[in-house]
Formats: structure tokens, C-alpha cells, sequence
């Protein structure tokens, strides 16, 4: 038996547009009430979001089933993270601050097997392989991940053409709010240079027939994304939208006192 397929990844191939959401809150029940939204994707946010090995495992084995596919975002690109979240059975993966080709290749072999790559092998006690009752996961994993790199600063930006040469990537995620901060717009992704230089990116990406991927909450940027060929778009996070709810139904609710 081979692993599982990775659907996410086969659609990104095939360049069918994935809409995604962000989970940060690091518990299985908003996770699990997400999953009845039926994004195509949800990240389990694990560089911004208070997320841990177990918290994230726990996120996993909620969306296992559903009709979201998990991405998990780690801290770092640090290959033993790597190598303990994919034998956690996390398929998708998607890593922070890439600056160079170097650094993407090292990424591709860290998500593989040897001889090809340099992930550890220990299956047999892997969720990933059902605790070795896929027998032939480890001839079959490294087809089925996907790996996903994020380019959110100049250093990134310059290498973009570079890291786009590297086999094994599957897609690059822009990062506006990182961004935008390291061209001197902390806090204003809105900035027309900062607003260039995404679509500059974004259609670079599309055209080296990798997918392109980005953050975009507002509907009107979301939808530039897309026509400019972004393939893996989310367009929420689960803290803004409990947030904003909740100030929103506080707020409703003063006109009860004044009544």
C-alpha cells in the first residue's frame, strides 16, 4: 500500500484554484469547526500562531477526513522540525522567510528519503505511516508532499528567479505584512511599492509553472491575486474573524442599554 495521495498538491499542479484559511488559535475545536466551512486548505499556523508538535498533531488528526486538507507552517526551516511534523503525518508544508536557492534546496531534500534527501527514517513509529501499516511509505512518501516556500522580505525577493529554478518546490507564498515591514512600510501592505512588488512576484510565480500562493483578507486583493495567477489563496484567519465578531456582537449589543 502507498501512502496517501496529497489532493492539495495534485491541484496545484493541475492549477486549480485552492481557497484557503489560517488557524493560530492552536486548538483542535476551532479547528474543527473550520473544517465545516469547507476550504479547500487550512493552515495550521505554527511560526505566529502558539502552536506546538502536539498541538498541531492534535489539529491533524481533527482534519483528517474533512474536506480541507492541512498545510502546516513551522517556526523555521529547521530540518528536524521538518522531519518531526512530516512523520506527524503532515503532508503540506509551507516555511518561512526563504532567501536564497541554497537555502530551498536544502528545504527539498529535508522533506525526502535518502538517497534523494536527508529526512531521518523512522516510519515504523510514524503516524505518517500508520504506524507501519502502510508498507511501502517509504518508497512512496516524497511523491505525496508538498512544500511550499515563503519569499516576505528583499533577500527573498532578489533570489525569487533562483529559488524558482529549484526541483522539488511546489509552490511560493508571498508574505505582504513581512513584506512590506522590510521595504520600510511596517504596517501598510497597501503601499503602491509594496502593491508592485507582489504583482511583480505573484506573476513571476505563476509563469515558472509553480504555484502561487499569498494572504489576502480583502476580497478586491484577493481577487487581483487570482487574476494575476494565484493558485493557493487564503482569504481569512480564524483570530480576526472570532475577533472581529465578537467586538462587532459587543458592540451590537450596547444599544441594549440605552434603549
Amino acid at each position: 500500500m502507498p501512502a496517501p495521495k496529497n489532493p492539495f498538491k495534485a491541484a496545484l499542479k493541475n492549477k486549480q484554484l485552492q481557497i484557503g484559511c489560517w488557524l493560530a488559535m492552536a486548538e483542535q475545536y476551532p479547528a474543527e469547526i473550520a473544517s465545516t466551512a469547507h476550504f479547500d486548505w487550512l493552515l495550521v499556523d505554527g511560526e505566529h500562531g502558539p502552536n506546538d508538535l502536539r498541538s498541531t498533531l492534535g489539529q491533524l488528526q481533527i482534519l483528517e477526513g474533512s474536506k480541507s486538507h492541512p498545510v502546516v507552517r513551522l517556526p523555521v526551516g529547521e530540518v528536524w522540525m521538518i522531519k518531526q511534523m512530516l512523520d506527524a503525518g503532515a503532508q503540506s508544508l509551507l516555511i518561512p522567510i526563504v532567501e536564497s536557492r541554497e537555502q530551498a534546496e536544502l528545504l527539498v531534500r529535508a522533506v525526502r528519503y535518502p538517497p534523494n534527501g536527508i529526512r531521518g527514517v523512522g516510519s515504523s513509529l510514524a503516524r505518517a505511516s500508520k504506524f507501519g501499516a502502510i508498507k511501502d511509505y517509504l518508497t512512496t512518501a516524497d511523491d505525496e508532499i508538498c512544500l511550499l516556500v515563503q519569499v516576505e522580505n528583499r533577500a527573498g525577493m532578489d533570489a525569487l528567479d533562483e529559488i524558482l529554478t529549484v526541483d522539488g518546490i511546489d509552490g511560493v507564498f508571498i508574505g505582504p505584512a513581512d513584506l512590506a515591514a522590510d521595504m520600510g512600510h511596517l504596517g501598510n501592505a497597501a503601499a503602491p511599492q509594496v502593491q508592485s512588488a507582489i504583482r511583480d512576484a505573484l506573476t513571476r510565480i505563476a509563469a515558472s509553472g509553480k504555484a502561487a500562493g499569498i494572504l489576502a483578507p480583502d476580497p478586491a486583493f484577493a481577487a487581483l491575486c487570482v487574476d494575476l495567477g494565484a493558485t493557493f489563496v487564503a482569504v481569512g484567519l480564524d483570530v480576526t474573524i472570532f475577533a472581529n465578531a465578537m467586538r462587532t456582537a459587543a458592540i451590537d449589543a450596547e444599544a441594549l442599554k440605552v434603549r
